[in-house]
């Protein structure tokens, strides 16, 4: 049986990956003013990070509506899939997966199934690619959908970020608490795990990559290893430099720079790990 992929634009996975798995990318809305952008079609995000602090009104962010999600999952059973795993960004950051799920009510001819990942950027991505992986060796369908359950449980996001403002000015963030952060000159992580989001503070930018390796550290053995970015080149070589231990053996870590749709929240000179922990 030929089993599909199709994630959304949030997963972050390079084009080397999408094309060897031929995986369909569903690219979500970023939105300037009157003007929309497809990320990835129309806007790069090295563009959109150079412009970000500079855009005005903020730019906001919509999942596509339901036809598109349709058509990739039709080019998908044009090429003779006869079943799809369509896998997003965390339902509770993104109303991604309902919009999905409507969309494959719509699909008829062959089973659609949604999951959503429970995390985002790269922790998505690599739940997808370990999917894709486990269709070309011929796995069953159920098979794919059971291992992958239990790897999103085990799948961590940590990111730090360059500064509050990007929350602040995406309503993600009261003034208060921006105010508080900036006099205190803190330095948020973003932790991502199972659904739930949460953030703690450290006090310096070497702190911060202190605390982001003890993050991975604490999960103990790890099966997959993956740095995400937002238009952040130099910390993310220092990143890769401090974490060279972590990498488990014989994998070569994915790099994604994070999709506009996320870092329109976070800005850029955000860098981080996506992880999947060992069983």
């Amino acid at each position: 049986m030929k089993i599909a992929l199709v994630t959304d634009s949030t997963a972050d996975l390079p084009q080397e990956v999408v094309r060897k798995y031929d995986i369909g990318v569903v690219p979500m809305y970023i939105n300037v003013g009157e003007k929309s952008y497809l990320d990835g079609v129309n806007i790069s995000r090295e563009e959109f990070y150079t412009r970000l602090p500079n855009f005005k009104p903020h730019p906001t962010t919509a999942v596509p509506g339901i036809d598109a999600f349709v058509n990739v999952f039709k080019r998908a059973i044009d090429k003779g899939a006869e079943t799809i795993i369509s896998l997003h960004v965390g339902k509770s950051l993104s109303n991604t997966m309902e919009v999905a799920r409507l969309a494959a009510e719509k699909i008829k001819e062959i089973p659609v199934h949604i999951f959503d990942s429970g995390n985002l950027s790269l922790g998505t991505g690599l739940l997808v690619r370990e999917a894709a992986i486990m269709a070309e060796a011929g796995e069953k369908v159920k098979n794919i959908l059971d291992a992958i359950a239990e790897k999103a449980k085990c799948t961590y996001t940590f990111a730090v970020l360059s500064t509050l403002e990007f929350l602040r000015r995406s309503g993600r963030l009261s003034n208060f608490m921006f105010g508080l952060g900036s006099l205190l000159i803190l330095k948020p992580i973003l932790k991502m795990n199972d659904g739930v989001v949460d953030m703690e503070r450290t006090r310096t930018l070497n702190g911060s990559h202190n605390r982001l390796l003890e993050l991975v550290e604490e999960l103990g053995g790890l099966e997959q290893l993956a740095f995400v970015h937002t238009h952040a080149p130099e910390k993310l070589a220092q990143l890769q430099r401090e974490a060279a231990y972590l990498v488990p053996e014989g994998v070569i870590p994915l790099v994604g720079e994070v999709t506009p749709v996320i870092g329109a929240h976070i800005g850029p000179g955000a860098v981080g790990f996506s992880v999947i922990k060992a069983a």
